[in-house]
């Protein structure tokens, strides 16, 4: 993973001239309970959703430093802030990513470089019924009928009558990485509709 990650940023810089903006985003279920996790559940799950923005800092980092600009994004979720919102060690990395994320701001802010995450919640895409590996196999007829499903369910989660969308957390990094926010630093961004704080009065 390491590897092509360096790779692709190298690409990146060949094909530009330079790196402005690198959005970290690596997701998936993690496996494994308090009692019954294994070493690879661990690994596996570390590996994916904590390596990733890890070494991705790791490789646009120097080259961000030469160019004294750079916005770095993290891709969270809102696991990583309250219980029941992901699985044991889902929420654990994310809220790895979130930390490590306000770390490398300290870090990195003297030379010009932003670093802040973006934790979704309710957001809909084909991850709920089984990511891109299921979402290839279903024509597009099913794959529309089960999106509109989970949207009307996903609208009865958040005090906002609707589901979070794909775009939500576009307009949301676009932001982070615009002349807009050039002052928001070592931040996370919840974009979930409201649904830590009905989670809070739920409890």
């Amino acid at each position: 993973m390491e590897e092509d990650i360096k790779a692709l940023i190298e690409l990146a810089v060949s094909m530009f001239g330079r790196l402005d903006c690198l959005f970290n985003n690596a997701g998936g279920p993690s496996k494994g309970t308090l009692e019954t996790v294994t070493a690879e559940d661990f690994n596996q799950a570390i590996n994916l959703l904590l390596g990733s923005v890890v070494f991705g800092m790791k490789y646009a980092a120097p080259i961000m430093k030469k160019q004294a600009s750079g916005c770095i994004i993290n891709n969270a979720s809102v696991a990583a802030i309250r219980s029941n919102q992901g699985g044991y060690l889902y929420s654990a990395a994310k809220a790895a990513v979130t930390h490590i994320t306000r770390i490398a701001g300290v870090e990195l802010g003297p030379f010009g470089i932003r670093v802040n995450s973006i934790s979704p919640g309710a957001i809909a895409t084909p991850i709920f019924w089984g990511g891109s590996q299921v979402y290839n196999t279903l024509s597009p007829e099913q794959n529309e009928r089960k999106m509109e499903k989970l949207k009307l369910n996903l609208a009865k989660a958040t005090p906002l009558p609707r589901a979070g969308l794909d775009k939500d957390i576009a307009y949301a990094a676009l932001f982070l990485a615009s002349d807009e926010g050039s002052f928001v630093n070592c931040h996370d961004l919840v974009v979930d509709g409201g649904r830590v704080a009905l989670f809070c009065e739920a409890n």
